[in-house]
């Protein structure tokens, strides 16, 4: 059946809206669904009791019934169990629990680290997704991600919405000495090139999956922004992870952080070769 759907469950009495994200993705790839506790990692309590998960189990797989569901209790920190377990998973589901005080942070470091962490795809989702809107994917400037695009492709294909392509452009500056400053442009004529660009990757993609709807967004914005934004009137976001292990925001990146932190739909983060 391949490698199975598998979903991190830090409270079993709150986690439903991950493990149903996870049980629907499951039912449309056809793969098995595997539910994850471990204790969070600065606690050394005793295992935590099953009958919880177990219930949580049965109700996913009520939610679809034929759908294979198993679980699993492990005696180790969750983000460690589940890092470990990313490089066998088709795709790792976690939620978004840990605002700690902060208003419009949604994420605990468990998800944090697991999404910057994860050797393959991890969606978090903030809380029950919409219903409405379709599938909206980041397009960076530079080289774009086979694999970001193909996921995106894939499930909004397997959704039947339609994908928005989401590019955000700015002027580059000029370092001087002592200064940064940005030369003289025309703001048309880069706008037009910038949505040539993209017109020409996504002929290809367009070619590929001709029953995808896709609509470019190319706009002169900051890339984090403007992804927040789309996220506000979409059922899933796609992103690359393109840090770098000693960067600021480490193997996340500043623009995939600041989007899994303030996306108001599940984000599905990929790693990037």
């Amino acid at each position: 059946m391949g490698h199975p759907v598998i979903v991190g469950v830090d409270d079993p009495q709150s986690s439903s809206a991950a493990v149903f994200w996870a049980a629907d993705e499951a039912q449309l790839r056809g793969l098995r669904l595997h539910l994850v506790h471990g204790r969070p990692w600065h606690s050394h309590a005793e295992s935590p009791d099953r009958a919880p998960l177990d219930a949580l189990a049965a109700r996913a797989a009520d939610r679809h019934p034929g759908l294979a569901v198993t679980s699993g209790l492990v005696d180790v920190p969750a983000r460690e169990a589940l890092v470990h377990l990313s490089a066998e998973a088709a795709v790792l589901v976690l939620g978004s629990r840990g605002a700690g005080g902060f208003p419009g942070l949604l994420v605990g470091s468990t998800s944090l680290h697991v999404t910057a962490q994860a050797a393959c795809p991890v969606v978090v989702v903030p809380g029950a997704p919409a219903t409405e809107g379709g599938v909206a994917v980041g397009l960076p400037g530079g080289e774009p991600s086979d694999e970001v695009l193909a996921f995106a492709f894939e499930e909004a294909r397997r959704r039947e919405l339609p994908l928005r392509v989401v590019h955000a452009w700015s002027y580059p500056l000029i370092a001087a000495p002592g200064h940064a400053f940005p030369p003289v442009y025309e703001e048309g004529h880069v706008a037009a090139e910038q949505a040539r660009l993209v017109a020409e990757i996504m002929a290809g993609w367009r070619q590929k999956y001709p029953e995808v709807t896709v609509t470019e967004d190319v706009v002169r914005s900051g890339a984090a922004k403007r992804l927040v934004e789309v996220s506000s009137t979409q059922q899933l976001l796609v992103v690359g992870r393109h840090g770098h292990p000693q960067g600021p925001a480490g193997r996340l990146g500043s623009v995939s952080q600041a989007v899994v932190h303030h996306a108001h739909c599940p984000v599905a983060v990929l790693p990037v070769a």
